[in-house]
């Protein structure tokens, strides 16, 4: 199982709205970089929420519950879309600046490559971030 870090902008679709809506189509990507992480998602991976704008913070943990596929609002196959259902809200956010403070992040690529929306994030970092929700 791999994971993955998802960023949105909490007043355009925010975790409460997961929670509310329990699952949705994660769209709207068109970097190419993402979109070869979305390709690489598979039903079962886990992924962090993490709020963009003001927040600035992982809030919680979803399941991608399909495995990619075209969008089907859209006439391209190369933009690809998952399912997403919601686990569990983490027991705290987990702040950019912790993030950034933290040497186990070091390299990651929501540290390197800022506007990226779709980033994998490697088994000892999602520990380490599990780690941080709950002190």
């Amino acid at each position: 199982m791999a994971h993955w870090l998802l960023k949105t902008e909490p007043d355009c679709y925010s975790w409460a709205d997961l929670e509310r809506d329990e699952k949705t189509v994660w769209d709207g990507v068109g970097n190419a970089l993402a979109l070869i992480h979305i390709r690489a998602m598979k039903k079962g991976d886990s992924a962090l929420i993490y709020h963009t704008g003001t927040e600035r913070s992982a809030v919680g943990v979803a399941e991608i519950l399909s495995d990619p596929y075209p969008d089907p609002k859209l006439d391209d196959p190369k933009l690809v879309v998952v399912k997403l259902g919601v686990k569990k809200k983490l027991p705290r956010p987990v702040e950019l600046t912790e993030f950034r403070a933290d040497p186990a992040f070091a390299g990651w690529d929501l540290l390197r490559i800022s506007r990226l929306s779709v980033v994998p994030v490697p088994p000892a970092m999602w520990k380490r971030i599990q780690s941080l929700a709950k002190s």
